[in-house]
């Protein structure tokens, strides 16, 4: 699972993620890509389950780019636990992805393979997702 080899503050505020995005809302790397179109919060375990999905259906044929990373830490307290005594401890790390954000790219495949290991992929993440192609195709 992905998760940060060091951080600076080990429990941070919570962030909610809410407007369209201009960063990283192109394909850049591949020739195809899966968009975020409603803002979430994606866990490193989701992202891992896409990336699986994808890496079989395409059968490690094509070349694959995660442009999203978990950077921030979600804390939880115990299960019947009364308040106070601090933050809870760390729990899990998700990626804060906007709308407009192409999460996964693509290359080396066909587009019928490529747009349906996409939907495969999308059917494990939190957000509507919209296949995009490169532009300057």
């Amino acid at each position: 699972m992905l998760q940060p080899k060091r951080i600076k503050w080990r429990k941070v505020h919570r962030i909610i993620p809410r407007e369209i995005t201009h960063n990283g809302a192109n394909v850049e790397f591949g020739d195809y890509g899966l968009k975020a179109m409603t803002p979430a919060r994606i866990t490193s375990r989701q992202i891992e389950a896409a990336r699986i999905a994808i890496t079989r259906y395409v059968k490690r044929s094509g070349k694959i780019w995660i442009r999203i990373f978990p950077h921030l830490p979600i804390t939880k307290k115990p299960l019947e636990t009364r308040m106070g005594k601090g933050k809870g401890a760390l729990d899990h790390w998700v990626a804060i992805v906007e709308p407009g954000r192409v999460m996964f790219e693509l290359a080396g495949v066909d587009e019928t393979m490529a747009k349906e290991a996409m939907r495969l992929a999308s059917h494990k993440l939190p957000v509507r997702c919209k296949f995009v192609k490169r532009e300057s195709m």
